[in-house]
This record gives structure tokens, C-alpha cells and sequence, in this order.
């Protein structure tokens, strides 16, 4: 019976996999170095759109794997959404105010992962899509584009190589730390 209580309590203290999976995502797309060498606004619209393009390498993948990755892809989202929510409630944002946010950020993220898809499958250009979506409010040169856009194959053949049970845990396989100033 202690035993069976032991375990009853492990498992409640423990993270759904869908919460687990987001905070990596976002511990990933808080790297100082994307905001540093990479150019990338530290602003909120800049810190969600890396939280956006790094979610969008995780769907993608669970979508790859298919069938019952779905609840894993679900509860992902339903985590994300909530600490969007959370988060502009704590800067004092109202009801009224977050629902209307809400629409307009979910309507963001699905036309980014869109353009992110669209060019991981070759079918636009990432350097494009980059520009438009994660540096649309700045001006930086070619050899910044061309490091993230380096980053962004190298992390989604990462996370292309992720199990559902290694996602489950929270293991997204994104390069710990991207590629320095000036490499490739």
C-alpha cells in the first residue's frame, strides 16, 4: 500500500508531457543568443515569434509521427495557450482584452508555422520567411538571416529525429546553444 501511494504521489508531482514539452520549447527560444548574434528583437512580439517558430518544429515533427502523437500535440498547445493567456494577465491585460490577443496571436502563429512548413519543405524560401516573420520589424543583413536560417534546418532535423517517447519527456533535440557570430 506505501508503495502504491508512493508512486500515486511521484506521478502527480510529476509534468504532463505536453508541459514538459512546451517549457523546453520555450527555455529553448529564451537562448540569449538569438536576441544577441542572431538580431532577433528582445521584445514580446520577438520573444513569442521564437516561441512560435521553435512550437512550429515541434508540430511538425508530431506531425510526422502521427496517430497518437496527437494527444501529446494537443496538450502542447492547450499548455501554450494557457501561458499566453497567463502571461498577458499579468501585465494587466483584461478579459476583453486577452480573448482579442488571443485571436490575433493564434491567427500569427498558424500563418508562421504555415510559412515555416511551406519553407522546410521547400516550397518558399526560409531566408524569406525568416525575414518576413521573425525579422519583419528590423533590418539586418544576409549573414544574420543566413545563421538562423542554418539554426532553424539544423534544430528541425533535430527535432525530426525525436522519438514520441523522448517528446514525451520533453526532449526536443534543438541544439543546445546555436551556432555562434560569424560560423555556420
Amino acid at each position: 500500500m506505501l508503495e502504491f501511494l508512493r508512486r500515486q504521489f511521484r506521478a502527480r508531482r510529476e509534468a504532463p508531457p505536453g508541459r514538459k514539452l512546451y517549457f523546453a520549447v520555450l527555455a529553448q527560444s529564451r537562448l540569449p543568443a538569438f536576441y544577441g548574434s542572431f538580431a532577433v528583437p528582445d521584445t514580446v512580439p520577438g520573444r513569442f515569434d521564437m516561441v512560435v517558430l521553435h512550437a512550429a518544429l515541434v508540430f511538425r515533427r508530431l506531425r510526422a509521427i502521427g496517430g497518437e502523437a496527437q494527444a501529446l500535440s494537443d496538450e502542447m498547445f492547450e499548455t501554450m495557450t494557457a501561458d499566453l493567456d497567463r502571461s498577458m494577465r499579468e501585465v494587466g491585460i483584461g478579459d476583453q482584452g486577452v480573448s482579442k490577443r488571443m485571436k490575433l496571436m493564434a491567427g500569427s502563429f498558424y500563418g508562421r508555422a504555415q510559412a515555416y512548413e511551406q519553407a522546410l519543405s521547400g516550397t518558399e524560401s526560409l531566408d524569406d520567411a525568416l525575414r518576413r516573420n521573425l525579422y519583419g520589424t528590423v533590418t539586418v543583413g544576409d549573414d544574420v538571416v543566413m545563421r538562423m536560417a542554418d539554426y532553424v534546418r539544423a534544430a528541425a532535423d533535430a527535432a525530426g529525429a525525436q522519438s514520441l517517447a523522448d517528446l514525451r519527456e520533453g526532449h526536443t533535440g534543438f541544439p543546445s546553444t546555436p551556432y555562434r557570430a560569424g560560423t555556420h
